[in-house]
């Protein structure tokens, strides 16, 4: 089973959550995450926040989750921001649903999430790569967004290869985007999983980095 593309979903997701996000002075990463989110018809939904983040990003993924009829959750690392996170989102009076939120270490939390098909962390905390190699990930694929990746360190903060479980995942592409602070995002499929009408064909996969941007095609050929 594939990840399958719905502009509809991504279209109704960005434009609500331009009007939700209309009073934020944001760079437009909670829209762009949030048309992703649901374009991609994503069913579980998995954000890292910690105090001093922005709301929008929630609130956007928050719709995403309305327009997928998925389920949207939000870790935190203790019970001081989960309270914060309570607070600001119910302060935004934009009338979208608060998420699920766990608290705890990766560990702990990832171990409850099964199936993750859209998996948004921050790159400013020392555990983001812990809770992307933990995740377990959805069969169908996923993607997986990592916030505040400043275009320096684009094509090293996040090494999708090193940091994913070796030879569980396969990474199909990867993009930096500078949208506000940077978003490294990764698309992932299972290793050896096979979509539709690829049953019995074989595929010869190609890599190639991009040495100017860093950004990493990988290329099937027929």
């Amino acid at each position: 089973m594939k990840v399958v593309w719905s502009p509809e979903n991504a279209s109704k997701a960005y434009i609500d959550t331009v009007k939700s996000c209309e009073l934020y002075q944001e760079s437009g990463v909670a829209e762009l995450i949030s048309a992703m989110a649901a374009g991609w018809n994503s069913k579980l939904i998995v954000e890292t926040w910690s105090n001093g983040n922005f709301i929008p990003r929630s609130i956007g993924l928050a719709i995403a989750a309305r327009h997928t009829s998925g389920r949207h959750v939000c870790i935190v690392p203790d019970e001081r921001s989960r309270s914060d996170y309570t607070q600001a989102m119910s302060a935004s009076n934009t009338g979208v649903s608060s998420p699920e939120i766990l608290v705890g270490e990766p560990e702990e939390v990832m171990s409850e999430l099964e199936c993750v098909d859209f998996l948004v962390v921050d790159n400013r905390r020392r555990d983001f790569a812990r809770f992307l190699r933990l995740a377990r990930l959805s069969s169908r694929g996923a993607v997986l967004v990592c916030k505040n990746a400043c275009a320096k360190t684009a094509s090293s903060a996040c090494k999708w290869r090193g940091i994913l479980d070796a030879g569980k995942y396969r990474v199909v592409r990867t993009a930096f985007l500078p949208v506000g602070p940077g978003l490294d995002i990764a698309h992932v499929a299972a290793s050896g999983g096979l979509g539709s009408g690829e049953t019995t064909n074989k595929r010869r996969w190609i890599r190639h980095v991009d040495q100017v941007s860093g950004e990493e095609h990988v290329i099937r050929t027929t």
